[in-house]
């Protein structure tokens, strides 16, 4: 049995349709972006860096860096170590950052976390992406 529509229902379908798909792009609104993460077996520095991360950085970042609808998975290629340095993850802590890989607005500064504490938070992120086949790639602009 064939179908005889009328060709202003089927436009008006594909129309809808296309509207559709073009508000999920369009709509202002970060993507989830949740990354499948490999969990390694942690130095120690690392296993405090953890515990840093969960207390301060995952509500946002995500379980393991894995990201949120707040905030970007860590364990993200845009933050090998060659894009964005250990220094970068301690002026973003120290001084927040304006927003500019991500749609999720600025980055506050933590100041709850100390340096110190900063650099095992660091340590952990790296072994995480390291794991995850995230290493060192230089960054051309």
């Amino acid at each position: 049995m064939k179908l005889n529509l009328p060709k202003i229902f089927v436009l008006g379908f594909f129309a809808l349709g296309a509207a559709v798909l073009l508000s999920k792009f369009f709509r202002g609104e970060p993507e989830t972006a949740i990354v499948a993460v490999s969990m390694p077996e942690l130095s120690s520095e690392a296993s405090v860096g953890q515990i840093l991360f969960n207390n301060n950085c995952a509500s946002c970042h995500g379980d393991r860096a894995s990201g949120t609808d707040k905030g970007p998975p860590l364990i993200h290629d845009i933050y090998n170590p060659g894009h964005h340095s250990d220094d970068a993850f301690y002026l973003a802590a120290m001084n927040g950052v304006v927003q500019h890989h991500w749609p999720y607005g600025n980055m506050p500064k933590q100041e709850q976390v100390t340096p110190d504490e900063v650099a095992k938070i660091v340590q952990y992120v790296r072994e995480l992406q390291v794991a995850n086949g995230i290493t060192f790639k230089p960054h051309n602009m």
